[in-house]
């Protein structure tokens, strides 16, 4: 499901995180609110040959979907 589709269902604080920590990786409780609202979440399992922990991660449109919309408010 597009980001246009799921995103009106997050919690406003959850969108707000979103915006202000946008590409970064994402905490356990919003993966599952993503999830519950019908978005896709990707893990970056390449991050474990450099030793740092694996990360869960939103798909490089919807993290450029959400910085338009960061513009426009």
């Amino acid at each position: 499901m597009d980001i246009e589709n799921w995103w009106p269902k997050l919690e406003p604080s959850t969108r707000q995180w979103l915006i202000a920590h946008n590409g970064e990786a994402l905490p356990a409780e919003v993966v599952a609110e993503i999830r519950r609202a019908g978005g896709s979440v990707a893990s970056d399992a390449s991050s474990v040959d450099d030793g740092t922990a694996p990360g869960s991660f939103l798909p490089d449109a919807a993290v450029d979907w959400i910085e338009a919309a960061a513009n426009e408010e």
